[in-house]
């Protein structure tokens, strides 16, 4: 199974992404955890990325798509794949779309963890790390829901999103997700 799973921050993507990951005996691929691995391994984009993270900026989509597809292209996602953390916006939706044509690979569904912003908000907090104030928070919220609602629109025009309440226990939300994907 080929899936996708984005949610606004402190919705618990990552925890909901591994629980799935392990279900589906399929790998989760963080894009945060390619660029760490492709810079220990001082890959060619490896190096490229820690230039632009070293300096401060966001790394570009190329290279982050260029990651993506050699994951996607590797035995490890030979059974499927669950990706978190990545399309972000259309025009990486676009790409996946490509990388997933030429791999003659088909995405099977985009789960979106949906929780309110207070409750968001109250788990961030509760986190306790040291970036996590309100402010920086809700600043966090406006960024997703201008850059990713597009992505959700892409994506509902491929009948392809499953939204998923993401409040209540972990366990109970798991099981939402795995009912919407028909395991």
């Amino acid at each position: 199974m080929n899936l996708v799973i984005f949610g606004p921050p402190g919705a618990g993507k990552g925890t909901q992404a591994k629980r799935i990951a392990e279900k589906l005996n399929i790998p989760h691929i963080s894009t945060g955890d390619l660029f760490r691995r492709a810079i220990s391994q001082k890959t060619p984009l490896g190096k490229l990325a820690k230039q632009y993270l070293d300096s401060g900026n966001l790394v570009p989509d190329e290279i982050t798509i260029g990651l993506v597809k050699e994951e996607l292209g590797s035995e490890n996602c030979a059974r499927g794949f669950i990706l978190d953390g990545f399309p972000r916006t259309v025009s990486q939706a676009r790409a996946l779309d490509d990388i997933l044509r030429e791999k003659n690979i088909a995405l099977n569904r985009v789960i979106i963890l949906n929780a309110n912003d207070d409750e968001i908000i109250g788990r961030m907090l509760k986190r306790g790390r040291a970036d996590d104030t309100r402010e920086t928070i809700e600043n966090r919220l406006k960024v997703y829901l201008r850059d990713t609602e597009p992505v959700k629109r892409y994506y509902e025009k491929q009948n392809l999103v499953a939204e998923i309440d993401g409040i209540g226990d972990i366990p109970d939300i798991t099981e939402r997700i795995l009912a919407a994907l028909g395991v």
